[in-house]
């Protein structure tokens, strides 16, 4: 909008209540639920946190105090995109707002920023990266801003959903500028969290105010990941025409679901941090601007995304936690419009995100805080009562059945298996629950592997006595006993299963388990997805790296013109599939990989299942 069209500051300034502005700037007769209370405490001068529901207007509650306060207020976002989208938004509306980012030319940036140094313009939007250097910090304090506004605010603590290094640095904001009112806003965030923003901010001394977390036009739902491109498919068939999201967990997966959805009919596009910033940018606009677009992506997209009617939001891959969830759940039903969303998810998800907790370093604490807020995800994954419920109560919200998840509308059935689940139990004593869930499945159903000799498992009393169920079953049982924590995965230990003390009651005869009833598998496969019998007991998302592993086989075979097997067997395979072994000491364990095989084989192996396995963290 050209400056001239601007609204002079004085306009707002002769205004004589907040809904003066409200109605004559932003165009509303009247606030939005909880609105009102985070603008009267910002006009006093009350640092406050507040954490409110996507599609809430948590910008407004910001924007109206910075057009009556008499001096600068500075408003602290993650996105670039982010900032230019808010910042046009106000201009439509007369508001004088600028951003000043290294994705403009220079000479905008330098023009803006005179406007604001001479006052003629009350709003300025910055990076973190670019409000936090000597040189602005100084240049700000001599213009004594009125208020610092944190959006996005989970990214300053080291326990919140998409949390960014840069963004801790604005802790030292509150002793470069301690007559500031400092606000800050996100739709994320639990109770240590909020505390950690409210710490770093502003030491605690002022208001967190949380509106709520329910969002009730979203049907939630959940379902244990069997043929994900046939879920997907029959997800999205139902929802044709209509904007979506798809959620992967890696840029691979990312790739091959965007093209598996246009070759059967669906207009989608990939994105992801491999593709260069002008792909990306061009996906994002024809996904804001079009109809019937569904966006293929990792967590790289969605943060700042405001299209209003996305009609769905579906998860591949289990998300890092339940606040991850929440976070990417949130961008359907912005418009407040019935919108759905929908989790797939298998034992190799919740194996992979483990590994990955592990793998991110940091402090023990660190690592067995994440630990648990997987497990709070997994346990509303495998729940038996209404999903909002076990959604809310994660933040602390009491809330009754809604009426409206997958759960409620159609109850699980529950049975009792307290036999199998003796039977599984014992087997993870008896071979000293040291072993993971796929050698446990083979002693129940009475195998013949390498391990199982190596270890005299097939002597056992335990060896057999599960065989009249198919692995599947086992997969799904070990899976709700892990999520209902009977069962404890041993991180340290590679994966291996050892008994928590609710696993030893049931042992010991002391306590009954029940298990939502796990589903047949398919009996039929479409001839295109046809899966060779070493392929059928492993979870989709493993058959498809198994696949991969077989094509590497079959060329190091060509080349070397000898049969596959020679290579390595389907077994080892199969085991590398379920344990991704991330290192050669890892890899010696695998059955079947001997010292010559390791030096020959073992680091292009494992480089296939670092590329199978990769995730995208930006």
């Amino acid at each position: 909008m050209p400056l001239a069209t601007l609204v002079p500051l004085e306009f707002f300034y002769s205004m004589n209540s907040p809904v003066d502005i409200l109605h004559s700037v932003f165009g509303f007769t009247q606030f939005r639920t909880g609105q009102r209370e985070i603008v009267d405490r910002l006009l006093t001068r009350k640092h406050t946190l507040a954490v409110m529901p996507t599609g809430a207007g948590k910008s407004l509650c910001y924007q109206l105090p910075a057009l009556i306060f008499g001096k600068l207020t500075v408003v602290v976002s993650p996105l670039v995109a982010l900032m230019d989208d808010q910042v046009a938004a106000l201009r439509i509306l007369g508001v004088d707002a600028v951003c000043i980012h290294s994705g403009r030319e220079r000479a905008a940036n330098v023009e803006d920023w005179n406007r604001v140094r001479s006052g003629a313009c009350k709003l300025l939007y910055l990076s973190p990266e670019r409000l936090m250097t000597d040189r602005m910090v100084q240049a700000l304090q001599r213009l004594d801003p009125d208020m610092f506004v944190v959006d996005e605010a989970h990214c300053i603590s080291k326990w919140g959903a998409n949390f960014r290094p840069e963004y801790e640095a604005l802790s030292g904001l509150k002793s470069a500028f301690p007559d500031v009112v400092f606000s800050a806003f996100t739709a994320t965030a639990d109770e240590a969290t909020r505390q950690d923003i409210a710490t770093k901010l502003f030491d605690g001394q002022g208001d967190i105010i949380v509106q709520g977390f329910d969002r009730p036009n979203l049907h939630l739902a959940v379902e244990p990941k069997s043929d994900w491109r046939k879920q997907l498919l029959e997800f999205i068939k139902e929802r044709s025409g209509q904007s979506g999201i798809v959620y992967c967990l890696s840029r691979r997966l990312t790739e091959e679901v965007s093209e598996f959805l246009n070759t059967n009919g669906h207009w989608a596009l990939p994105y992801h941090a491999g593709l260069s910033s002008e792909i990306r940018r061009d996906n994002q606009e024809a996904f804001m601007s079009e109809d019937g677009l569904v966006m293929v992506a990792t967590i790289a997209f969605g943060m700042g995304i405001d299209k209003p009617d996305i009609r769905y939001v579906f998860h591949a891959n289990l998300p890092a936690s339940m606040e991850a969830y929440y976070q990417e759940i949130g961008r359907a039903g912005r418009d407040g419009a019935p919108s759905n969303v929908k989790l797939i998810y298998g034992l190799d998800d919740i194996h992979m995100r483990r590994r990955f907790i592990d793998q991110e370093g940091g402090s023990d604490d660190h690592r067995r805080r994440e630990h648990k807020r997987l497990d709070a995800l997994v346990a509303y994954c495998d729940a038996t009562t209404c999903r909002r419920v076990t959604l809310l109560a994660y933040f602390d919200e009491i809330t009754t059945a809604c009426g409206n998840c997958d759960i409620c509308l159609n109850p699980p059935t529950l049975i009792d298996a307290t036999p199998e689940a003796r039977m599984l139990f014992a087997a993870v004593e008896s071979t000293g629950q040291l072993f993971g869930g796929a050698h446990i499945i083979d002693v129940l159903r009475g195998g013949a592997t390498k391990k199982i000799k190596q270890h005299n498992h097939d002597q056992l009393l335990e060896h057999g006595i599960g065989s009249k169920h198919n692995a599947r079953y086992w997969q799904g049982f070990i899976r709700q006993a892990v999520s209902g924590g009977y069962l404890i995965v041993d991180i340290a230990g590679y994966g291996g299963l050892k008994l928590s003390p609710l696993g030893q009651d049931v042992a010991r005869g002391n306590a009954k388990f029940s298990i939502r009833e796990i589903e047949p598998k398919p009996s039929a496969r479409t001839k295109s997805h046809q899966a060779s019998s070493a392929d059928q007991d492993l979870p989709e998302e493993s058959a498809d790296l198994l696949r991969t592993l077989k094509a590497l086989r079959r060329d190091l075979a060509k080349a070397r013109n000898v049969p596959a097997y020679v290579v390595f067997s389907d077994a080892t395979l199969r085991e590398m599939c379920m344990t991704l072994p991330n290192s050669m000491s890892q890899m010696a364990e695998i059955n079947g990989v001997g010292p010559k095989k390791l030096e020959d084989y073992g680091q292009l192996f494992l480089d296939q299942l670092s590329d199978g396995g990769d995730r995208d963290e930006g």
